[in-house]
């Protein structure tokens, strides 16, 4: 006979078991669930996301992300929390007054402030390497937050990042009509600098903010810039270079003979609103130019050097790319005024009217 102390434990090992059971059968029903929603996207780190309906609250990093939610017709209303880079621009006014759950894109998350404003979906950057969106990841979905990781800066995956949010939103025809514009632009383009030879096309460097304190830091193949310098009849000299950034020695430049000097824009103050205050832009070129040997490079020989704002790396970047094709080929494009593009961008997109300086140019 089973002492009564026998059959407690055996009544419990049996209800640990059950429970047991039951909780794997919940987290089966959960994994299933997750995975078999209406709406599947997948994001630029290859991750599939699967969603009942559109996301009713979302927190966001960055305006190249709210950009496109902007051009996509997505109400800012599902907007919870935001980084400070919109807080107090007139860029935004939608968004002025919802929580701030980190300083910048590129700092550090508030994730009590973050928790606070309830999202379900968290759009951050995928590849920035400044933004360690993996470890993000680990911390906010296993509570329940998903991790959308789109980047909206390089060409070769913009149209691809934009269907995401499309297809989240429900916003497909929004987005074929933002496709055909771009298209009809690229053409435009193309058509232009078609007949041109690889002589014809001018060398370009491009060099990152971060040459401005050490060694010339340049763009690579891999950068957000390549394709638009390609696209736009020229040719980046160290498009073969590892990375998406890379050292290069002065004598590199030298040896190169660039045509055209490019510097990115981020540590300037240029672009919407902002007009280089502080002359950034000649400062940086006069230095430039007092670089050992530079005096007989072609580019600055011709004044050939120039610093774009911001937002031509960013969803702009297709309205944009007439601005920097005329500058590279302004026989080619005479008869096109390439402000216009620019101009619809922000009256159709931003309903707003441009202002403040995007390019520098000696």
């Amino acid at each position: 006979m089973i002492s009564e102390r026998k059959m407690i434990a055996l009544q419990l090992v049996i209800l640990i078991m059950l429970g047991f059971f039951a909780y794997n059968i919940s987290e089966i029903n959960s994994l299933e669930d997750d995975d078999n929603g209406s709406i599947k996207v997948i994001d630029s780190n290859g991750v599939t996301h699967y969603f009942d309906s559109p996301p009713e609250s979302v927190a966001i990093t960055n305006t190249y992300a709210a950009t496109v939610m902007r051009m996509l017709e997505i109400n800012f209303s599902v907007v919870t929390g935001m980084s400070g880079d919109f807080q107090d621009s007139p860029l935004w006014p939608e968004l002025q007054g919802k929580d701030i759950i980190q300083n910048s894109a590129h700092s550090e998350i508030d994730y009590e402030a973050l928790f606070d404003t309830q999202p379900e979906v968290y759009i951050v950057f995928a590849t920035n390497g400044m933004v360690d969106t993996d470890a993000i990841r680990d911390k906010l979905e296993p509570v329940g937050i998903r991790v959308l990781a789109l980047d909206f800066y390089k060409y070769d995956s913009l149209r691809d990042e934009m269907s995401v949010l499309a297809s989240l939103f429900d916003k497909q025809q929004q987005l074929s009509t933002i496709l055909a514009e771009f298209d009809e632009i690229e053409q435009m383009v193309q058509q232009k600098i078609s007949n041109l030879t690889i002589e014809q096309r001018p060398n370009v460097i491009m060099e990152h903010h971060a040459s401005l304190t050490r060694d010339p830091v340049v763009l690579t193949g891999t950068s957000q810039w390549n394709d638009i310098i390609s696209m736009a009849g020229g040719i980046n000299v160290f498009e073969d270079e590892p990375g998406h950034t890379t050292h290069v020695d002065m004598e590199a430049i030298l040896d190169a003979n660039p045509d055209y000097l490019m510097f990115d824009g981020i540590t300037f103050e240029i672009g919407y609103d902002s007009y280089d205050p502080d002359d950034k832009c000649p400062a940086h070129f006069d230095f430039i130019k007092t670089r050992p040997g530079f005096d007989e490079i072609t580019a600055i020989q011709e004044n050939n050097m120039l610093v774009m704002a911001g937002e031509f790396a960013g969803p702009m970047m297709i309205h944009g790319l007439p601005t920097l094709a005329k500058i590279l080929h302004p026989n080619l494009f005479k008869d096109i005024d390439t402000d216009t593009y620019l101009d619809d961008y922000f009256s159709k997109y931003h309903n707003a009217d441009r202002v403040g300086t995007f390019v520098c140019q000696p």
